[in-house]
């Protein structure tokens, strides 16, 4: 007869998501985890798999529950670039508050810590990067069909650039005490689009 768990998968995933954003994965041990987790090394290894099984896991919960908030503030039917303009301020916003800025964004650490390093995690953080780009494309597509972005702006090489301007916010907000770095920084590239 199979034993049940004693412990909440879904919580200790949330809880190894929450220690891997917060020290990154070489600084992260299993005994870290085993003690965060408050399960036993056998049950972890049972349930998610190696460290990096359970990492992975952990970056794919981070990227379901982000996805969707994006999806929501640059589908807005009103305006495509309103919807950017906000999403833009909002990571500069962010990374200028000590709430966020010391933890930045879990794909952004995962990108910096080892994405050129193992090839599974670059693909994923990738296709999180192509899912910003996307949804950036499509607003700016509709701003510019509602006349609000010059004809002669590109949207995808907009969506692009903002996608890489986005990541760097998160990755400079980390380091910098200032926030009119990233915010002076987000205003500029808001202003190529006028």
């Amino acid at each position: 007869m199979a034993r049940t768990k004693e412990f909440d998968p879904d919580a200790a995933l949330q809880a190894a998501l929450e220690l891997f954003w917060r020290r990154g994965y070489e600084a992260t041990t299993m005994s870290d985890l085993v003690e965060h987790l408050g399960i036993g090394r056998a049950s972890i290894y049972a349930t998610f798999g190696n460290k990096q099984d359970l990492y992975l896991k952990a970056l794919d919960r981070y990227t379901r529950a982000t996805g969707p908030v994006l999806t929501a503030e640059l589908a807005e039917p009103e305006s495509g670039l309103e919807a950017v303009r906000h999403v833009v301020r909002r990571f500069a916003a962010e990374a200028g508050s000590d709430e966020v800025r010391f933890a930045g964004c879990f794909v952004t650490n995962t990108a910096a810590e080892l994405g050129a390093h193992d090839e599974v995690l670059a693909r994923r953080v990738e296709r999180s990067w192509e899912q910003l780009e996307t949804l950036l494309h499509a607003a700016l597509v509709r701003a510019r069909a509602r006349g609000e972005l010059p004809a002669d702006r590109d949207p995808q090489a907009l969506a692009r650039m903002l996608g890489v301007m986005l990541q760097g916010i998160r990755l400079v907000g980390k380091a910098s005490s200032d926030p009119a770095r990233v915010r002076d920084a987000a205003e500029q590239a808001l202003a190529l689009l006028d």
